[in-house]
This record gives C-alpha cells, sequence and structure tokens, in this order.
C-alpha cells in the first residue's frame, strides 16, 4: 500500500461526512476540498540586491519542500527604482500529496512556535472561498536554520478551495485543523 498523507485521509474519512451533515449536499462531489496552496514572498530590497532573490527561494524551497521560482516586475516604476523584468519576489504552489504535507507541517508543528499565539485571523477570505494568511517571521518553520537566516521577513499563504462562499471555506478549513480565533 503506498503513502497517503495524514489530512488526505482525515479529509476523506471524516471532514467530507462533518460538511455533509452541515450544508447538507446531495452529492459527495459538491464537498468543497483544497485545491493548492501558494506561498509568496514579495522582496522589495532585492532592487538594490539580487542575492537576497536567492535566499528567498531557497527558504521557500526549504519550508515547501518543491522548488520555488522567483517573481518578475511587470512594468516600470521609476520611484522604487524597478525596471520591467527585474525579479521582484519568490512563489511556490503546492497541490496534491505535498499540499496536504505542507498544511499538516503548518498546523501541527509551525503555527505552534509563533509568539502569543492564540488563533489565526477569520478576516482573510476574499468572498468566494479563498483564504489568505499572512506571517510575519519565516522562522517559525523548523525548516529555517536561524543561524543563517540573513533578514527575517515574512510571507503570504493563500489557501485555494473549490467552495463557493466564506462560510463554506471557513468550515472545510476549521475541519482540517486551521485554528482560527474564537470570536
Amino acid at each position: 500500500m503506498s503513502y497517503v498523507p495524514r489530512l488526505k485521509q482525515e479529509y476523506k474519512e471524516r471532514v467530507i461526512d462533518a460538511l455533509t451533515k452541515e450544508f447538507s449536499y446531495n452529492n459527495v462531489m459538491e464537498v468543497p476540498k483544497l485545491s493548492k496552496i501558494v506561498l509568496s514572498r514579495g522582496v522589495g530590497a532585492a532592487v538594490a540586491d539580487k542575492k537576497l532573490i536567492d535566499y528567498a527561494v531557497d527558504e521557500l524551497t526549504a519550508i515547501s519542500g518543491q522548488k520555488a521560482i522567483s517573481t518578475i516586475s511587470k512594468k516600470d516604476v521609476a520611484s522604487f527604482k524597478l525596471r520591467k523584468g527585474m525579479p521582484i519576489g519568490a512563489k511556490v504552489t503546492l497541490r496534491g500529496d505535498k499540499m496536504y504535507e505542507f498544511l499538516d507541517r503548518l498546523i501541527t508543528a509551525s503555527l505552534p512556535r509563533v509568539r502569543d499565539f492564540n488563533g489565526i485571523k477569520a478576516t482573510g477570505f476574499d468572498g468566494r472561498g479563498n483564504y489568505n494568511l499572512g506571517i510575519t517571521e519565516q522562522i517559525i518553520f523548523p525548516e529555517i536554520n536561524i543561524d543563517k537566516v540573513n533578514k527575517v521577513s515574512g510571507m503570504d499563504i493563500t489557501f485555494v478551495t473549490t467552495a463557493n462562499t466564506d462560510k463554506e471555506a471557513k468550515s472545510l478549513l476549521s475541519e482540517l485543523g486551521l485554528p482560527f480565533k474564537k470570536n
């Protein structure tokens, strides 16, 4: 038997039934699911120092377990000394088993390492069932060696779901284990 991530197994065994009871879906295919997780990081100081992009790509690759790519600017902005085609950030898109593995590590190992943590805000939904989470320090991830970090910076994590409403998406992410703040 092949390996199946813990959260993927839990989604199939428990989450589908819980969401079907809560929203009374008629078909299993109507139940929302997590389609991808995107980790992105803007590096504004990369205009002056090109090495910072390489550090950002290496850190996102270590965190996600998948090769990250650098993002390039689409237009010139003279006030930022930015030219079209210059690298200004890094991103990685996770799908399938790697997505579930990253989510499991985020919930069980990384978020508990945040100082004074009492849940994530439930205000990051976009109205279409997607959730955005901002992390202020990349050192909460156990894959990052604090001694080798040249600059502490944050990143954005986007959870893209097939849910139609924010309420369905919040229920899905809560069932998967994301610790939302109690109101």
